[in-house]
């Protein structure tokens, strides 16, 4: 298989998982964005090893915790600073969108 061959295989593959992870979001995108940036803020608490800072912005953002909780946790995102460190690193990776970004 030639390098050519190879790249286009690689970015379809990419852009299937983008697309199945898209799919699978349980609130929109800008949404989910969001909900990094709060988790990043600069007077945010430090992590009491719960989703306490993830279940505050949920309620203000009138989101269901029964069904993004679960996702968040499929996804690594078991406590405030594990939906930063695991979950928003395979969403931004995939997405191409970075905390850092917003600062």
């Amino acid at each position: 298989m030639d390098q050519a061959a190879k790249k286009r295989l690689k970015a379809e593959f990419k852009a299937k998982r983008r697309a199945a992870l898209c799919a699978s979001l349980p609130m929109p995108l800008a949404r989910l964005k969001a909900l990094f940036s709060f988790l990043d803020r600069l007077d945010a608490p430090p992590c009491d090893h719960s989703l306490t800072q993830t279940r505050v912005f949920l309620h203000q953002q009138g989101l269901a915790p029964e069904l993004v909780v679960p996702w968040l946790n499929e996804h690594g995102g078991y406590c405030d600073c594990e939906v930063l460190a695991n979950v928003h690193d395979e969403v931004g990776d995939l997405i191409g969108w970075y905390v850092d970004e917003e600062r």
